[in-house]
C-alpha cells in the first residue's frame, strides 16, 4: 500500500517540498565547480581543462556510486538515510572551501559528491514508494525539479559568488544550505520507509532488460551532450564573449528559468501524456538548439538559441526519473540508482570530451561533439518508446 494513503495531505506536501529542497542544494553543490571554474582556476592556478578533470572526477564517483551505494543502503530507513547523506554533503564542502590546492581538492570533492550519489536516487524512490501510481510520476518529478531551481538560483548565484567573492564563499554556502536542508529532511519525512530491498534476482532482471537499459543509457548519453558545453559555459561565456561577471550570472538566470519553466509544464502532464512521449520530444528540443549553436554570435543571440534546450533539459531528467518508475515501480531503487549513474556518468563523458575539444579546437566547436550524443539519445530514446508500445500491447508492465 503507498504510504500517501496513510498520510495526511499536510504531511504529504511537507515531504515532497523538503526532498525537493535537498535535491536543490545537491544541484547546487555539483554545479558550483562549472559555476565558479573562472575563480577556482586562477586561485589554484590550473588550466581550465584541469578544471574540467574536477567535475569529471566528481561525476565519476557518483555515477560508480550510485548503484553501488543503493545496495549498501537498502536496510537504513529513508528519512534518516536522506538527512545523514545531506550532512555529509554539508562537511563535504566545508573542507572543500578549506582546501589549500588542487591536490587537496579533488579527493576531498570525490567524497564529498557519494552523498549525491545517494541522495538524489533515494529520494526518487521513496517518493515513488510514498506515491499512488496516479500521483507517481508527478510527485517523482516534483521532487527532481530542485534541480531546476538550482540552476535557476543556485548556478547563477554561485558564478556571480565565484567572479566576486572567490570559489570559497560559493563552497561554504552550500554547506550551509545543505545543513539546513538536512534538517528539513529529517523533520519532514516520515519514518519507517524502506522499499522492500532487492535481490540479486531483482538486479538481473534490470540487466537483462533492453527496455529498461536502453533507457538508462539515454539518459547517459543525454546528459553527456548536455555537459559537454555547460561544464565549459562560464569560460566560454567570458573567453568568447568577453562577458562580465554580472552577464555570466544572467546567462545562467535565462538558462535556469527556463528549465524551471520546461520541468513545471513536464510535471502537470507527464501522467497525462506519458513520459516515454515527453523525454523524446524534449530530446529533439536539445538537437535544434545545438545544431543552431553556430548562430548565436553575440550573447543576446545565443542567448535566443538556447531557449528550446534550456526549456528541455532539466524536464527530460526528471521524465526519466518518472519513465522508470512507471516501467517497474518494483524495481525503482535500482532504476533509480541507474539512473542517477547514467547522469553523473554522462556529466563524466561530457565533461572530459568537451575539454580535449577544447585544448585541440577550442570553445566554438563544443557544440559539435554535444549534438553527437544528442542525436544518439534521441534514436535511442525513439527506439525504447516504440518497444515500450509493443510491450504494453503484449502484456503487462515489468514487474
Amino acid at each position: 500500500m503507498a504510504v500517501e494513503r496513510t498520510l495526511g495531505r499536510q504531511d504529504m506536501q511537507a515531504a515532497r517540498w523538503a526532498l525537493l529542497a535537498g535535491n536543490f542544494m545537491i544541484g547546487c553543490g555539483v554545479m558550483v565547480v562549472g559555476g565558479t571554474l573562472n575563480d577556482l582556476t586562477h586561485a589554484l592556478n590550473i588550466s581550465v581543462a584541469q578544471g574540467g578533470h574536477l567535475i569529471a572526477i566528481a561525476a565519476v564517483m557518483m555515477g560508480v556510486g550510485a548503484p553501488l551505494l543503493a545496495a549498501a543502503v537498502a536496510h537504513i530507513d529513508r528519512r534518516k538515510l536522506l538527512a545523514w547523506a545531506m550532512v555529509w554533503y554539508a562537511a563535504g564542502h566545508g573542507l572543500s572551501a578549506l582546501a589549500p590546492n588542487y591536490e587537496w581538492l579533488w579527493p576531498i570533492r570525490a567524497l564529498t559528491v557519494l552523498s549525491a550519489a545517494v541522495f538524489t536516487p533515494q529520494a526518487a524512490a521513496t517518493m515513488g514508494f510514498m506515491s499512488t501510481p496516479a500521483h507517481r510520476g508527478r510527485n517523482i518529478t516534483f521532487v527532481f525539479m530542485g534541480w531546476s531551481i538550482a540552476s535557476v538560483a543556485g548556478m547563477p548565484m554561485t558564478a556571480w559568488i565565484g567572479e566576486r567573492m572567490g570559489w570559497r564563499i560559493a563552497m561554504m554556502l552550500v554547506a550551509v544550505g545543505s545543513l539546513a536542508a538536512a534538517a528539513l529532511v529529517f523533520q519532514s519525512v516520515p519514518k519507517g520507509i524502506r522499499p522492500p530491498a532487492l535481490s540479486m534476482r531483482a538486479w538481473r532482471k534490470v540487466f537483462q532488460s533492453p527496455l529498461l537499459m536502453a533507457v538508462v543509457f539515454v539518459t547517459a548519453l543525454q546528459s553527456a551532450g548536455q555537459f559537454t558545453v555547460l561544464a565549459y559555459a562560464a569560460p566560454y561565456y567570458k573567453n568568447d564573449f568577453g562577458a562580465s561577471p554580472e552577464q555570466i550570472s544572467l546567462m545562467f538566470v535565462w538558462f535556469g528559468a527556463l528549465a524551471l519553466g520546461g520541468n513545471l509544464v513536464l510535471n502537470r502532464s507527464v501522467d497525462r501524456f506519458g513520459a516515454a512521449q515527453a523525454v523524446t520530444l524534449t530530446l529533439g528540443l536539445m538537437v535544434v538548439s545545438l545544431l543552431a549553436w553556430p548562430l548565436g554570435t553575440t550573447l543576446p543571440l545565443l542567448a535566443i538559441v538556447v531557449m528550446p534546450w534550456a526549456l528541455s533539459g532539466f524536464a527530460t531528467n526528471s521524465g526519466q526519473q518518472a519513465r522508470l518508475g512507471g516501467l517497474s515501480p518494483r524495481l525503482a531503487p535500482a532504476l533509480m540508482a541507474l539512473n542517477t549513474s547514467a547522469i553523473y556518468l554522462g556529466h563524466a563523458l561530457g565533461a572530459s570530451g568537451g575539454g580535449w575539444v577544447l585544448t585541440q579546437h577550442g570553445y566554438g566547436q563544443l557544440h559539435w561533439l554535444g549534438l553527437v550524443w544528442m542525436l544518439a539519445a534521441w534514436a535511442l530514446s525513439w527506439w525504447a518508446q516504440r518497444a515500450q508500445k509493443r510491450q504494453d500491447a503484449q502484456a503487462p508492465a515489468l514487474p
